[in-house]
């Protein structure tokens, strides 16, 4: 694996007009070093997307531009990778935010997703935050908050983490059905 200092950040995968953005706090050493999305052995964010109906098969990181086939995207709000998030400072999350901040209203998701509560805390300046659907918006866009799918995060079992995903798929799913029954009167 490359050294730390030399990895560069991943690439997004977004589009305009996504239902959901996947946001994770910063790319792991793994990811970064391969180019791809949740990278990285014991990371259960593809089996965690499947099992919880995003996506027909389980894809792979290196299949992480197939998100955009389900609407679906994934970026991050730190560029910088590193071990453990825990290595990003909160002033280097909340230098980030303005230019995250114009990303995502850029490319106007319906929601976006932020993977650990971490990131959203000092994005949104709220220190205790819930888990699901928050009360704000971040970038025009619906915040949910989800448990990280990292290896290192045991807090949330396999269930756990498929149980709040699923809640995210479900919400979009009946607004989408919402939208097209308003599109058919």
């Amino acid at each position: 694996m490359a050294h730390p200092e030399s990895l560069q950040g991943l690439p997004d995968i977004l589009d305009t007009g996504l239902s959901v953005v996947f946001c994770g706090i910063n790319p792991g050493l793994s990811a970064a070093s391969t180019g791809h999305h949740f990278e990285g052995r014991g990371n259960r964010f593809w089996r965690v997307l499947h099992l919880a109906g995003f996506t027909r098969e389980q894809l792979r990181p290196e299949d992480d531009r197939s998100l955009l086939q389900y609407a679906c995207g994934s970026t991050t709000a730190v560029s910088r990778p590193t071990a453990r998030a825990e290595q990003l400072s909160r002033s280097e999350i909340k230098a980030a935010a303005p230019e995250f901040e114009r990303k995502i209203t850029h490319y106007a998701p319906r929601y976006v997703a932020f993977l650990g509560k971490m990131a959203v805390s000092e994005l949104i300046g709220k220190r205790d935050v819930d888990w699901g659907l928050q009360s704000v918006t971040f970038g025009g866009a619906g915040v949910w908050v989800l448990p990280n799918p990292s290896g290192l995060n045991r807090a949330f079992s396999l269930d756990a983490l498929v149980s709040a995903y699923r809640e995210l798929r479900l919400a979009v799913d009946s607004v989408h059905c919402a939208i097209e029954s308003s599109r058919t009167r």
